[in-house]
This record gives structure tokens, C-alpha cells and sequence, in this order.
């Protein structure tokens, strides 16, 4: 066996575990890697800043369950990535970030660009460590793998001494990583049997990542053989079909009050793989802090994780994906008491996410998501960042397959243009559809060049009211009338995308959104459609002025 360099091996350690694409940004203190990346396999999609990259990064391991390889350079090129490593740390997705370090002489002495990743990275990823030695690059690599993906899933950060990737080393590598999944006991599958016969009320809320497209059909089989409402926790709507008879809605931002009095009044909360953080909780308000009122069962990969908030009437330590099969052995009740109130739950979602409310102005979005809901097939895939636009697609599209759902449940501004590059290029036969507003768009604008870059034809609706309008509306509720540093001036969009030989179009109504889609749809590039809403169409519910109205006279 031929000595390698420290560079040559941890590419060759990425091919053996099988990393399908890395996103990057080039820098100096690593230049071996990307030495070695030249003849390697592995695609790589060259980014224009470290957060889009590590957005991209995580936005394939949320897609895949594999994780999303990232690599930058240290000092700035590591802070600016961590925007991404705090998506993927609140999301529970896998991902592993390389960053190039100072050589291993210079350490303590503010040498350029030294930053201590352990210190930085440490309380939001799973782990942070340095490879000193080019002989443990298939250890650590190895062992990064297996973290990243085992219990509850997240980032590592691996730091490369710029010397330690010219060392040459004579060490083989290991087996390739493969999945450790966590099965649930016997004994508490039968309890489980015992506590649904028993209950009337019970309602499934699933979350988290460690799911698969089986482990989805196999807890849809579940649901529908134990006459049991399902809802799906924040931005995890892709957990199950919206259509099905058993879906009852998401609990996210702007919940339906029915589903939220439905969760209040159960008598049996099967959580399976979430958290129920704050967003899902409604700020911690449907269940009782720690002692919930309804009887719970977690079902979560973590042991950690079961009882940390919550204390379960019964804590299942086992991944979604083998709790999904291992319920398929469940046997109903002759009797499904609950049958009836499946159907009212999915009329009631029916009913809400149905709703085309009107707003201020001559373009609609309920219309705009009205076309999309009939002309869009189920398997495309929709990517979005934070703001209240994100509020259209989440109450308003149907999702109908697993993998169809690129969205930070950290409320990351700036990830729906990066989601959706990582989306198209693991998914390229799948139409990508990017939902992004004005002032989420130009967090990570700049990465529309590494779309056309890698000819990954997204179609990205940038939904314009110029200004912050989330922050605008809480201002508004907290301190109407008095607006600070939340309106925006905007460039014309459509021109920035054809700057880059995108095709781009404008639309300032209704009508003209089908129409502009299908010619996007068509062009055979990246594609922009600029849509220039009302400012008065804050949120589906209430207009700017009505907001502003309702605080002043409750003042």
C-alpha cells in the first residue's frame, strides 16, 4: 500500500463511506484536498459563500439522510458557515463540515485567521474535533459518519491542520458507514397495543429526521389500521401524504385552532422522532412543562432526548424508521372508537388549508398557490426560507410525498435558495420549486450564480413587499406606527437573475402567475419569477393597517 497525504486520504475516506456531492468554497488552507478532489469521484459544487454552501450541505443530508459534506476555508470561511451548522443542529440533520485550519506550529499565538473550532462550534454541533495526524484520518472520518447520523442526527465539525494535509501516511481505510438503527422492545410494543385500545382520543404527531420513503408507507399503514389522526410537526409536512384520509394538519406556525384543540383534548399523544420545541408547541402551551396533562408516549433516537422537556407516560427509545415497522405488528381494537374523528380531522384540514382568503392588492397568493396546488405533480420538492411568505406554502400547499420538503425548522432566513440548488442536484429529475421573500432572497442571493453555474433549473419565487415583513408585523403588534429598520429598497430581481442568462420575469398579478410559471417551466435554466405583492398582504389572516388598527385600540 502506497503512502498518501492527509488530503488524498480524507477524499478517499469520503468515497468509501459514500458522500455524494461536497459543497464548498475554495481557500488556501486546504488546498490538498481540493488537490485530491480533482481526480476523485465526488461531484463538487462550487458555492459563493460559506453560509449557502452549508445550507446546501444540510439541505442534502435533510433530503437524504446521508450526510451533506461541506468544506471551507478557517477563520471567516468557518464563522460564515455556521448559519448552516445551526440549521442542521436545531433540524437533526447530518452533516459533516471540514474546515481548513492553521498548521499545527503556529497554534496559540492568533496566528492568520486561528480560531479555536472547538470553543466556536461546541455547543451547537455533536461533535468538534482536529485531525493532528494523517494516519487517523480514516478513524476520525469514520467516527464523524457514525455521529452524524446516529440517535438524534446532526453536524460535526472535522478541522485539517494545513500541514497535516501534505503528511503522508500508509493506513488503510475502514468498512463503509452504514445505518444504526435503535428497535423499540416487545414489552412496550404491547403496552403500546394495550394504551390505543384503551384510548379514545389519540392523535400521532410526527417530526423529526431518521424517517425514510418505507418508514412513511409503513406508519400510513399503521394509521390507517388504528383509525389514528396524524399531524406533522413544523416544516415536516412531507411526513406524511397531506391528502390521505388520516391527515389532520400541521402543527407549526399559525396552527389551526381546531387541530390545536384536538392535541389539548387528546387522551393519548403518540410523538414519534420530534421534539416538540417551541414552534410545533405553540410556544410551549400544548402540553404542560414537565408533566403534560395527556398521557404521552415519545418515541424519539435519542435517549437523551426522552424526558429532557417533557416527562412521557411512556418513552420509546427507537429511530422512526424501525418504530414504523415494528407497529405494522401492532393488532387493532375490533372496536376503532376513534373512526369518526379521523374523518372530522381531515375535514377540518381540509377546510383550513382549502381557505383562499383575499388580501390587499391586484396579486393574490391564494391564487398564486391555487395554480400551484393544480398544476404542480406531488413528488416536486419545495425549499423555503423564514418570513411570513413561508406561511402561503405552509398552510396552503399540500404535500404528498416524502422528500418533497426543504425548509429550516430553526427559522434560518437565506435557506430556501441554497435548499433548492442541493434539491435539484440530488433530485434532478424532480421539478425544485423555491419560495423566497425580498429580504430572505438577498441573504444568500448571490448563490443564484451557483445554480446556473451547475445548470440546476430551479424554478424561485421571490415574493417581494419590500420590507423585514415578519418583523414589520410584529412591530406593529408590539409598537404600531412606529416602523425602525424594517423597510427595504430592493433591486429589480427579474434583471439580477437574466444578468446571470436566467430566465426571469416580473408579475404583478393574479393572471399573470400561471402563464410566467409555465415559460419558466419551459426555458431550460434557472428560472426567477418576481412577484411584487401588496404590502398590505402581511398574512393570509390580517392586512398591515388592520394589524396596526388592532393594537392601537387595544392600547
Amino acid at each position: 500500500m502506497a503512502a498518501k497525504t492527509g488530503g488524498q486520504l480524507i477524499v478517499e475516506a469520503l468515497e468509501t463511506h459514500g458522500a455524494d456531492r461536497v459543497y464548498c468554497v475554495p481557500g488556501e488552507s486546504y488546498l490538498a484536498v481540493l488537490d485530491a478532489l480533482h481526480d476523485a469521484s465526488i461531484p463538487v459544487t462550487l458555492c459563493r459563500q460559506e453560509g449557502g454552501a452549508a445550507m446546501m450541505a444540510e439541505a442534502h443530508g435533510k433530503l437524504t439522510g446521508r450526510p451533506g459534506i461541506c468544506m471551507v476555508t478557517r477563520g471567516p470561511g468557518a464563522t460564515n458557515a455556521a448559519a448552516g451548522v445551526h440549521v442542521a443542529m436545531q433540524d437533526s440533520t447530518p452533516m459533516i463540515l471540514f474546515i481548513g485550519q492553521i498548521e499545527r506550529g503556529m497554534r496559540e499565538r492568533e496566528a492568520f485567521q486561528e480560531v479555536d473550532y472547538r470553543q466556536m462550534f461546541g455547543g451547537m454541533t455533536k461533535w468538534v474535533a482536529e485531525i493532528d495526524h494523517a494516519d487517523r484520518v480514516p478513524e476520525f472520518i469514520s467516527r464523524a459518519w457514525h455521529v452524524a447520523t446516529s440517535g438524534r442526527p446532526g453536524p460535526v465539525v472535522l478541522a485539517l491542520p494545513e500541514d497535516m494535509l501534505v503528511e503522508e501516511a500508509d493506513v488503510a481505510q475502514p468498512a463503509p458507514w452504514t445505518q444504526v438503527e435503535t428497535y423499540p422492545g416487545l414489552t412496550q410494543m404491547a403496552e403500546l397495543q394495550k394504551r390505543l385500545w384503551a384510548a379514545e382520543r389519540p392523535i400521532a404527531i410526527l417530526g423529526g429526521s431518521r424517517w425514510s420513503e418505507s418508514a412513511v408507507a409503513a406508519f400510513t399503514r399503521f394509521a390507517e389500521r388504528f383509525a389514528l389522526p396524524v399531524a406533522c410537526s413544523f416544516r415536516r409536512q412531507m411526513l406524511f401524504d397531506n391528502l390521505h384520509a388520516n391527515y389532520a394538519g400541521d402543527v407549526g406556525i399559525g396552527i389551526n385552532p381546531k387541530l390545536a384543540a384536538r392535541i389539548k383534548a387528546s387522551d393519548l399523544i403518540l410523538l414519534v422522532g420530534g421534539r416538540l420545541s417551541e414552534m410545533p408547541s405553540q410556544s410551549y402551551t400544548l402540553l404542560d412543562i414537565p408533566q403534560p396533562s395527556q398521557p404521552l408516549i415519545h418515541i424519539h433516537p435519542d435517549a437523551e432526548e426522552l424526558g429532557k422537556v417533557y416527562r412521557p407516560a411512556m418513552a420509546i427509545h427507537a429511530s422512526p424508521t424501525a418504530f414504523a415497522k415494528a407497529a405494522e405488528g401492532l393488532q387493532p381494537p375490533n372496536d376503532l372508537k376513534n373512526a369518526a374523528a379521523v374523518e372530522e380531522a381531515h375535514a377540518d384540514y381540509l377546510a383550513w388549508s382549502g381557505a383562499r382568503p383575499q388580501t390587499p392588492g391586484a396579486l393574490q397568493m391564494a391564487g398564486v398557490m391555487d395554480w400551484i396546488e393544480q398544476n404542480v405533480a406531488g413528488d416536486a420538492i419545495f425549499a423555503n426560507g423564514a418570513g411570513n411568505y413561508a406561511t402561503w406554502v405552509h398552510r396552503f400547499h399540500r404535500f404528498r410525498a416524502y422528500a418533497t420538503q426543504a425548509a429550516p425548522t430553526s427559522g434560518s432566513m437565506g435557506y430556501g435558495l441554497p435548499g433548492a440548488i442541493a434539491a435539484k442536484l440530488a433530485f434532478p429529475d424532480r421539478e425544485v420549486i423555491c419560495f423566497a421573500g425580498d429580504g430572505c432572497l438577498q441573504m444568500t442571493m448571490q448563490e443564484f450564480g451557483t445554480a446556473c453555474q451547475e445548470k440546476a433549473n430551479i424554478i424561485v419565487v421571490a415574493v417581494d413587499n419590500s420590507m423585514y415583513g415578519t418583523i414589520r408585523m410584529h412591530q406593529e403588534r408590539h409598537y404600531p406606527g412606529r416602523v425602525s429598520a424594517t423597510e427595504l429598497v430592493n433591486p429589480d430581481f427579474a434583471a439580477f437573475a437574466r444578468a446571470y442568462g436566467a430566465h426571469a420575469e416580473t408579475v404583478t398579478t393574479t393572471e399573470e402567475f400561471g402563464p410566467a410559471f409555465e415559460r419558466a417551466r419551459a426555458a431550460g435554466t434557472p428560472a426567477l419569477l418576481h412577484l411584487k405583492l401588496d404590502p398590505e398582504a402581511i398574512t393570509p389572516a390580517a392586512s398591515l393597517t388592520q394589524i396596526r388598527e388592532a393594537s392601537l385600540n387595544k392600547g
